[in-house]
């Protein structure tokens, strides 16, 4: 009988659930071994190809039928399997005489092991590899790679991970919950849990030794699994369920404190198809357009003016009369291209990226400018346009200038870097608006590679390092009446979204299906309140701490009327 009452993890999402532990799994193939090959290194690589086109087969096969999200996903991780280099590197491991399981298996490894070192987008991607290399060893030994899960009821799912191919075929409708013991919050499965609106905790180290069946409590708020809850335990669950389904249900408002002081929900969206979603669910505009998309499958030239302005003009035009931030392109490091692409780096993520990459590639530059200009042009939306990574109070001088030359309105800076903000004053005195991109913020302040799982506890935004950062921030936009938002992650979690308007930030940008959570939160608390639970934080030691400190704060608050 297993005694845990609490599992701890990372929260994804803001929901609560209650319902039995389901684990899901496939048959795993067996670790190759150096064994010599029989057969001769022309037989093994046509084993080995045949296998690759296979495992490629399938994933576009699941793509397909796909979300749109997990369908990208899936189709990169195809074009991984057909890369001629990866083929290369099988035959050159067959050079030595091994199986094509050893040879396909050690191929994979070598590039999982780039991207791990590369850190970042990439660390999270070398999961990927892992998984593709265990399809491709499968298929070569004649075992089956499928998910074995049909419960036939709605079920909390427990894994030690999940992969794109995995989740693909999952009836997501049964799915109340997704736990894994690995993964951090840009694995996959927290991926898919934002984009889906599913509760899930990842990171939930002991959840695998928990029986199928086992009733639970997930609360993705707090990061806690409650094992075998007792009846006061589930009433105060089903409380808060039905609360949260009130609040999704009812008719979205502006966000607002509860006296008033208003406060900007705004989306977060990564391509033009997701703005409709986005105005569905109540966003007030959008906090960060990610212009990513329609760089990074270009192998040597940027995308030209008029189809940069047509991507930016569908969505500036699902939001007429409303702010739309747009970012840049943020790329080098976890994004290399070639085209930028300063050539190999000792530690990306500390060289040539974001506002430098561009400076380095003027016309890259001029061309995203002008094309949004255009679509401004075409549209009735209020363009803002900010730069990532930047460090300087002379980089924010050129950026602003370059931005207003291009005929834009409302330049800005992302808030990345500590540098930027311990002289926030002088930065927003040079610029229109700050926007806290506390992912990386968060990254930089801890040294802890936000992919990394191995420092996944200290990339939390409720270090009170980081929320003293984001009060330096919010007071210098007081100071100079500049708007501060937040567009990272931390935007998404309710309590953390009271603390940061009372750190002075006036707008916060999410995932659309977390705008409900937040409204709702914002919505119990005054400003002076709000100012108050954030000092708890910030006196706080640490991020479990101050997250503690807030709700005890927020608590005692509430209670008191």
């Amino acid at each position: 009988m297993i005694e845990v009452r609490e599992l701890r993890g990372v929260g994804v999402g803001t929901g609560v659930v209650v319902g039995p532990v389901l684990h899901v799994s496939r048959q795993t193939a067996a670790a190759p071994t150096d064994a010599r090959s029989a057969l001769g290194a022309d037989a093994e690589l046509a084993r080995a190809r045949e296998a690759l086109a296979s495992v490629s087969a399938q994933l576009r096969e699941r793509a397909a039928g796909a979300d749109e999200a997990t369908r990208d996903v899936l189709e990169a991780q195809a074009l991984m399997t057909d890369d001629p280099e990866l083929i290369a590197s099988v035959e050159r491991h067959l050079g030595s005489g091994v199986t094509a399981e050893k040879a396909v298996a050690d191929a994979f490894g070598e590039f999982a092991a780039l991207l791990a070192d590369a850190g970042e987008y990439f660390a999270e991607r070398a999961a990927d590899l892992h998984d593709l290399s265990d399809r491709a060893v499968a298929a070569l030994q004649g075992r089956s790679t499928e998910l074995v899960v049909d419960p036939g009821h709605p079920y909390v799912l427990v894994a030690r991970d999940l992969a794109p191919a995995d989740t693909a075929v999952l009836d997501l409708d049964r799915v109340l919950a997704f736990v894994t013991s690995e993964g951090g919050p840009t694995s996959h499965t927290a991926i898919l849990a934002r984009q889906r609106g599913i509760v899930a905790i990842v990171g939930a180290v002991g959840v695998e030794g928990l029986p199928d069946g086992t009733q639970v409590i997930v609360d993705a708020e707090r990061g806690r699994v409650w094992v075998d809850p007792d009846a006061a335990e589930l009433a105060d669950a089903e409380a808060r369920i039905a609360a949260r389904q009130a609040a999704a249900d009812a008719p979205a408002g502006p966000g607002a404190l509860a006296d008033g002081t208003p406060v900007k929900l705004l989306a977060n969206v990564g391509k033009p198809g997701e703005a409709a979603e986005a105005v569905r669910l109540g966003a007030e505009g959008v906090g960060l357009f990610r212009t990513e998309f329609l760089f990074l499958d270009r192998l040597t030239t940027a995308p030209s003016v008029a189809d940069q302005q047509e991507s930016y003009r569908e969505v500036l035009a699902a939001f007429p009369g409303k702010r739309v931030v747009v970012r840049l392109l943020d790329a080098g490091a976890d994004k290399p291209l070639a085209f930028l692409s300063p050539g190999e780096e000792e530690n990306p993520a500390l060289g040539q990226r974001g506002l430098r990459a561009l400076r380095a590639s003027a016309s890259v530059l001029a061309d995203q400018l002008t094309a949004l200009a255009g679509a401004q042009a075409q549209t009735e939306a209020e363009l803002w346009v900010m730069a990532p990574m930047v460090a300087t109070v002379e980089e924010t001088a050129f950026i602003t200038r370059a931005i207003h030359d291009a005929g834009i309105r409302t330049a800005g800076v992302m808030v990345e870097i500590p540098s930027v903000a311990l002289i926030a004053d002088r930065v927003l005195s040079r610029t229109d608006f700050a926007s806290i991109g506390t992912n990386d913020l968060t990254q930089y302040t801890m040294a802890a590679d936000r992919q990394l799982g191995s420092v996944a506890a200290l990339q939390d935004p409720w270090h009170p390092a980081v929320l003293r950062l984001v009060k330096e921030v919010g007071a210098a936009g007081a100071a100079l009446g500049k708007p501060v938002g937040v567009c990272g992650e931390a935007a998404a979690d309710p309590l953390l979204a009271v603390v940061l308007t009372g750190l002075g930030v006036t707008s916060l940008s999410m995932s659309p299906t977390a705008l409900a959570d937040v409204r709702v939160s914002l919505a119990r608390h005054t400003l002076d309140d709000a100012r108050a639970i954030a000092e708890a934080a910030l006196a706080a030691d640490e991020a479990a701490d101050a997250r503690e400190a807030a709700r005890a704060a927020a608590d005692t608050i509430t209670a008191g009327r």
